[in-house]
Formats: C-alpha cells, structure tokens, sequence
C-alpha cells in the first residue's frame, strides 16, 4: 500500500503558527492533500498534547492514531525541539524531529525534558542540552522513539548550517551519532545537494513540510512516499533505519532555489536598480561574503554552505539513493496557468474542481494523466502539470528569509 507522509508540523502553540491548525483542520486538509500519515507535531507543549488526547484514538497494534470523523487520516505523534549547547567555543542551536510510538512513550519524554527547559512556552521548545544528550535521554526511555536533526542545511539552527552548526552529524551528536538514521532535507535543499556529501551517504533522506499552515499549499509541500505491507509505526521506523528503497520509494521535493534559504543574500538592502541583494556562492565568496550596499556580512545560504562541505561534484548519485520528485502545490501551479493569486477564488474553485476528479490534490500533481486534467480545468493548466512533472520551470533562488520565485510560463507564453 502507497502512504504519503509528513512528520513536522507545529500545532497552534508553536510560534508564527495559525491558529487554526488543530488536528480537525490538519486532518481535513490532509485528506484533500493526499497525505495518509501526518506529525502531530509538539507534543512536547502540555495545552497541545491535553489537544491531541481529546481528539486522537489510538489504532491497536498500529502505534497511529485517527481523527474519528475522518479516519482515512493517520497521525504519528511527533514533536520539534531546539537544543542550546556551547561545543569549542561556540554556542550551537540545533534543531531536531522526534517520533513516538505512543502517549506513554511522550509522557515519559516529557518529564525527562522539562528538567531543561520550559516546555510550556513554545510548540518548538528549547532545551539547554548537547545534541548527544537529547537523543540518550529519549532513547533511554524507548527503543522505539526515532531522532532525526531537522532541516539540515538551513544558516541558522539546523545541524550542517552556517551559523552556529557543525562540518559531520557526528562531531554534533558525539557518541550517539549510530543512533541518527536519518537527516530531513528542508525546503531549501533537495538530495541531489545533499548527495555530494560522501558524509551523509549513510543517512536516509526525508523531507517534511515543516507546516505552520494547515493550507494543502502548505502542509505536505514536502513529503514522503512509501510502499509499505502494513500501515504502522514500527514498519516505517525501521524502513527509515534502513534506508530502504523497497519501502521509501521516493521523497517529494519543492524546487530548492524556491526555498528561503537557498542563495546568499541581505533582504534589508537594495542594489541601485531597485532589485534585492541575492548572490550565487561564487559572486558571494568573490566579494568577500559582504553585501555589497552596506558592507555586512551577507546570510550565506544553503547552497553556499553544500559547497564549502562538498566532496563531489554536481550530478554524483549514491549507490542505493532513494528516488525523488520536484513538485509545486497545486494552487502555486494553477495560478501560474491562469495568471491569479494563489488565494483567489477563481484558483481555489479550479483546484476543487480538480481535487473532486482525482481524489486528492497528490493524485492530480503525481498519476492523473495530462489529457485527462485538461478535461477538468483546460489545457493551460493540464499543460502546467506537466511542465512542473518534468522539471520545465524557470525559479529565481530564493534568499535571506524570502521565498523564491517560480516561473512555469514566461511572459507571453
């Protein structure tokens, strides 16, 4: 059976996070994205777990939950946290994703982690505690329970980041690195990037939406694609530990120039065409990675830093890789086609149109054939689809905090 999955999202205490993103909505939106498995996300924050036992039931022998109303929609209990610790010198924020296999498994997380930090302040909390700590400690209380670090590029608070990261996994979690399996790609990263680490080769690639929005255009932008014999939680842990391409058939990747981070940049300042301060690596490093307006030290980027740790060149595939595919929510591509916002009614009635064909938004974006679109929504959309599907889009790398720009047809095409 093929399960869709996203493991970090943040509930409505985590910061900058809608406030309507409570499991019935996650739940809904999730069943018109496609997803079949979603993260509960911060279940660390005692008012979001007293949520999520007052609307979750757990499955039997699954180690998932449902939303009774809509139980098309599986839930694994997830959580975010940030970890201060100063290693050589240097204060190191790094952020992680955790996995559970059940209530009594987080309660006991819980009390473990509050001795430090709050865990009532933040969805996301912070913990003053070296990496390698936070995983004995969660390991310590189940076997089970799955660490991964989150984002792993991104310049602040992420493993591999530019400020404040590491140059290995391993020089972060010391003596609990075996217990890292995974690593999460982020939004402005993809795994033909991450392959040209020999480095991370024994890691297994996921990609998560990381969703403060409960939107389809947010939540599942980036996902997970198994093919599994049973829906639970202990397969998918150890499809994950193993790195197993059998059962991880692909991950789903936005284009990673459309993430915020993914050139070198300085939002605050403008060039004097008017045009924002956003430098590939080579132009960053041949100005001494200084914005060329005020002098300051520009925020180095995600391909920037890939470049510094890189040891192979571009186009290195791994032995065993996991496949992928870029893709775009289905609002951003048929506003694209039709020249509206992505919020505007005419896209929304459109993508409806097309969800209530083909299932869900995923089934529209991965299987439904090309023709068959163009007969629910017109051939420029249909036409969309399909350029999206094979790569045939024009991006303008996002930077410094802002997202990138997509182009799927160019001005008058």
């Amino acid at each position: 059976m093929r399960v869709i999955a996203d493991f970090h999202i943040h509930g409505r205490y985590s910061v900058a996070t809608s406030k309507s993103m409570e499991i019935p909505e996650i739940a809904r939106c999730a069943r018109v994205k496609g997803l079949s498995l979603v993260g509960t996300g911060d279940f660390t924050h005692p008012k979001w777990l007293q949520h999520l036992h007052s609307t979750l039931r757990e499955v039997e022998e699954m180690g998932l939950y449902v939303y009774e109303p809509l139980p098309s929609v599986y839930f694994m209990l997830t959580t975010e946290v940030e970890t201060v610790f100063e290693h050589e010198g240097r204060v190191r924020r790094v952020h992680h994703v955790v996995l559970a296999p059940s209530f009594e498994v987080i309660e006991q997380i819980n009390e473990r982690l509050s001795r430090f930090g709050s865990l009532s302040k933040d969805g996301r909390p912070t913990l003053s505690m070296p990496a390698s700590e936070l995983v004995e400690e969660l390991v310590q209380v189940s076997s089970d329970v799955e660490v991964f670090p989150a984002h792993v590029f991104t310049p602040w608070r992420s493993v591999l980041g530019a400020f404040g990261g590491f140059d290995s996994v391993e020089e972060c979690y010391q003596d609990m690195s075996h217990k890292i399996h995974a690593i999460e790609t982020g939004l402005s990263a993809d795994p033909p990037m991450i392959w040209r680490l020999s480095r991370l080769d024994r890691f297994t690639l996921l990609s998560n939406s990381d969703s403060h929005s409960p939107q389809p255009h947010r939540i599942g932008r980036e996902a997970n694609v198994f093919e599994l014999r049973k829906l639970c939680y202990r397969e998918i842990i150890e499809a994950i530990r193993a790195r197993d391409n059998s059962r991880l058939k692909m991950t789903i990747e936005v284009y990673p120039d459309y993430g915020k981070y993914h050139f070198d940049g300085h939002r605050s300042c403008k060039l004097p065409s008017g045009e924002p301060v956003v430098l590939s690596p080579r132009e960053a490093m041949e100005l001494g990675e200084r914005c060329p307006v005020c002098g300051k030290k520009l925020t180095k980027g995600v391909m920037h830093r890939v470049e510094e740790l890189a040891d192979r060149p571009q186009g290195h595939r791994p032995e065993g890789s996991i496949p992928y595919v870029h893709m775009l929510p289905l609002a951003e591509v048929v506003a694209a086609a039709t020249g509206s916002s992505p919020f505007s009614k005419a896209v929304s009635e459109t993508c409806q149109r097309l969800i209530s064909s083909f299932g869900s938004e995923f089934a529209v974006l991965l299987d439904a054939p090309v023709e068959e679109i163009s007969r629910v929504s017109g051939s420029r959309v249909a036409e969309a689809v399909r350029r999206v599907r094979s790569g045939e889009v024009v991006v303008t790398p996002g930077f410094d905090g802002v997202y990138g720009k997509i182009v799927i047809f160019e001005e008058g095409g």
